[in-house]
């Protein structure tokens, strides 16, 4: 560890600075502005005649990002996280002892603390003039020798923390992230919802059709399953008295990896009780809207090359009539399973024969119209096959009370009227079993407390669920989910697998 050539040159001039009496980790350091508030304090320079105030001396603190030395002068950009800086010292201010150790053995990497006052340089460029110089912390690894970024865009993303240091707009775009989830977190909180917290491991793998991770709890000495949706413990709640609750947090589904798709993954579930899921899709209509002004985003944004807009109301049209829309496909074909397999088959795609109607619409609604779905399009009316736990509609029992949004050929959102008749769930889950045993691995497994919880009536409600870090790729325009995600899975590398069969 730290044994490269650089590192040991580095290390070295860390005991250059230890050995002078200067600790190269040292503590209770305080700085009293950031580099965006020194900017805005002392703006008003740039009328003075001379463009300096010397009577005013404040700290700060950054990382060196560039550094030129000039005879007995120094310049150097610090950056912290609201911009950079120009700094200048020189050996008069610091003294010729002090100005030769720093001149020495400080690096681009380095942090340090300055105090100083704020003038311009003879070229325009708003500085600090140190009259005070602290190291804060020696780097020890050299950066990347590309300065300007991590070319290898792996390495970016196992190595987040150099990717940050070194590309600002990354930190930016985590910076939206969290104010995307701090509006949402509002925007419930401000119409009356309350935020709970439910387990992260479920002894029964439900709440939405996908494949789990398994662990095991020694103390209990029973195995249990990462969530792979908050929904039934928050549909317990709403038995338990709740009327409006959310909940942001986690989920974990053992699948594959994509652009969308990562196997730890952030949503908000809100359920909401005397609505339904009309009541939802005006309601997610009004969520973006506030994001996108709360964000100065516009009504129409680009993401992927294409313009998308988010004027209301959004399209909302029936499952089996964007099968018709967008997939030109006909009625007669859509009712036929065996046309339906065949219209696969002959188009290339690979299909379980085993699947009944419902699934091999669904198949048809992957491949010949999610992808046509650019402006944010409200998909309704889903079969109830493919929809365990939505209410079924009182004029057709085949169809589901359910919507999914779609926006540039992605799901962002899945919503519905929530099945609260504890008989019906209880079949509808027999019928999840049947089907696993047929060999669909995401199929729901049985969960009898959570259907002797509907028997204590559960009353008419709505749930949705958002996927967070989608919407936050649509948002700040990224098109990979590990753009979005601060640490993202990741393939173990080939030395890391020979470590583990070691």
């Amino acid at each position: 560890m730290f044994d490269s050539i650089l590192e040991q040159q580095k290390i070295d001039k860390a005991k250059e600075f230890k050995n002078a009496g200067v600790n190269p980790y040292p503590h209770f350091l305080k700085k009293e502005y950031s580099i965006q508030a020194f900017k805005e304090k002392f703006a008003y320079i740039l009328n003075l005649t001379e463009k300096r105030d010397e009577n005013q001396r404040v700290s700060l603190a950054g990382r060196i990002k560039f550094l030129r030395i000039a005879g007995k002068s120094i310049f150097a950009n610090i950056e912290d996280q609201s911009g950079v800086l120009q700094i200048y010292f020189n050996k008069d201010t610091l003294g010729e002892e002090k100005y030769n150790l720093f001149k020495k053995n400080l690096e681009v990497g380095d942090i340090i603390l300055a105090k100083g006052y704020a003038f311009v340089t003879k070229t325009g460029e708003f500085s600090l003039h140190i009259s005070e110089l602290d190291l804060a912390t020696k780097a020890i690894v050299p950066f990347p020798e590309k300065y300007h970024g991590l070319t290898d865009i792996e390495q970016r993303y196992r190595k987040r923390y150099v990717d940050m240091i070194i590309n600002s707009e990354v930190r930016k775009d985590f910076f939206i992230r969290s104010r995307v989830v701090s509006l949402i977190r509002h925007f419930f909180e401000d119409k009356g919802f309350l935020e709970v917290e439910t387990p992260m491991m479920h002894p029964i793998a439900g709440g939405a059709n996908a494949k789990p991770f398994k662990t095991f709890h020694n103390a209990l000495g029973v195995e249990r399953f990462l969530r792979i949706a908050p929904e039934l413990y928050l549909k317990r709640l709403i038995v338990g008295g709740f009327e409006a609750i959310f909940e942001i947090n986690r989920c974990f589904r053992n699948e594959g990896m994509d652009l969308t798709h990562n196997p730890e993954f952030t949503t908000i579930e809100f359920y909401w009780t005397f609505h339904n899921y009309k009541d939802l899709m005006d309601l997610t209509e009004e969520l973006f809207a506030v994001l996108l002004e709360q964000l100065n985003l516009g009504k129409i944004i680009e993401f992927d090359d294409k313009k998308i807009d988010f004027s209301k109301p959004f399209e909302r049209i029936s499952y089996k009539d964007a099968l018709k829309k967008y997939g030109n496909l006909s009625d007669e074909l859509i009712e036929n399973k065996e046309k339906i397999l065949i219209k696969l088959k002959t188009d290339g795609f690979e299909v379980n024969e085993k699947l009944e109607l419902g699934h091999l619409q669904a198949e048809l609604f992957d491949c010949y119209v999610e992808d046509k779905l650019i402006n944010p399009t409200f998909v309704v009316d889903f079969p109830v096959s493919i929809s365990p736990l939505s209410r079924h509609s009182d004029k057709d029992e085949s169809i589901a009370e359910r919507f999914e949004l779609f926006i540039c050929g992605k799901e962002i959102a899945n919503g519905f009227n929530e099945l609260n008749n504890p008989i019906e769930q209880y079949q509808r889950f027999l019928k999840q079993i049947e089907a696993k045993k047929a060999g669909d691995e995401e199929a729901c497994e049985m969960d009898e407390d959570f259907v002797n919880a509907l028997g204590y009536a559960m009353p008419p409600t709505a749930g949705e669920g958002i996927g967070i870090d989608r919407l936050v790729m649509l948002l700040t325009n990224k098109k990979s989910i590990r753009d979005v995600i601060l640490f993202p899975a990741m393939r173990p590398l080939k030395s890391e697998l020979k470590e583990e069969n070691q």
